[in-house]
């Protein structure tokens, strides 16, 4: 069984538009060159028509992108080498710009971050660089921001992941945690002392217009010590303690 001329057409048209039909996601938009001149608005989601060859579509997904930035050799301005990474998260706002404005965004983007993270970084020193590193995200995100808003980017932000030292300075680091630590340790110290040699001075004073609470001490003390069950004790009788026994009079004794 032959088929017409008209059949023929009509099934070769069907073809072509069942092959002309494409579904776009939500989160992705279609730019259009049709004859080469791009249409001025993106295409999708859901189901459009490219005539090929009249219409050659590029997809662009509108979602976030995490990029990760190579460890990057850093000198700061104190003149310490250490190696940088960090992570960019962007997105694509206008899809006729990123495909338009710069050949593959991606790339471009990814030799913007690595520059910008190493001028921004050599400009501070390496205590800022371990202390403030909420302050340099935020600057590595507008900078990224405003040079990638030409080509319909939005760099939403940056985070610097890991700080690579070289091992000297780590030990040196060390050294000065160390001696931090200790420097804490004699401060501490010498509080203690201080408020040691203090109570100690009150109580001096007292004793010194008390002099029967020296002796009261001795018998607290000796006390202490015939509960540990010893069995010889050795203690320096006090001078206070003596004349109180010589002053008290023996029981049963007649007066002269």
């Amino acid at each position: 069984m032959s088929l017409s001329p008209v059949a023929v057409f009509a099934l070769i048209v069907a073809l072509y538009l069942l092959s002309s039909i494409k579904v776009l996601n939500e989160y992705e938009r279609g730019v259009i060159f049709r004859l080469g001149k791009l249409l001025r608005q993106s295409k999708g989601p859901g189901v459009i028509l490219v005539f090929a060859p009249i219409d050659r579509m590029v997809r662009v997904s509108l979602r976030t992108i995490v990029m990760d930035v190579p460890p990057q050799d850093v000198i700061t301005r104190d003149n310490v080498s250490v190696k940088v990474n960090a992570v960019v998260y962007f997105r694509v706002m206008d899809p006729q710009k990123a495909i338009v404005e710069v050949e593959n965004f991606h790339y471009a983007t990814s030799q913007l971050a690595q520059t910008t993270l190493r001028s921004v970084l050599g400009q501070v020193e390496l205590d800022g660089l371990l202390s403030q590193r909420e302050k340099l995200n935020s600057d590595l995100q507008v900078i990224l921001d405003q040079n990638t808003d030409a080509w319909g980017i939005k760099v939403s932000s940056v985070e610097v992941k890991h700080v690579d030292l070289p091992p000297d300075m780590q030990r040196a680091m060390a050294r000065q945690a160390e001696a931090e630590r200790e420097k804490r340790a004699k401060i501490i110290h010498a509080s203690g002392e201080f408020t040691a040699s203090k109570q100690l001075s009150e109580a001096a004073a007292v004793l010194a217009v008390e002099p029967n609470a020296i002796t009261l001490r001795y018998l607290q003390t000796l006390t202490e010590i015939a509960s540990e069950k010893n069995s010889t004790i050795v203690f320096p009788l006090p001078i206070e303690l003596l004349n109180m026994i010589r002053r008290t009079p023996p029981e049963g004794g007649s007066s002269a």
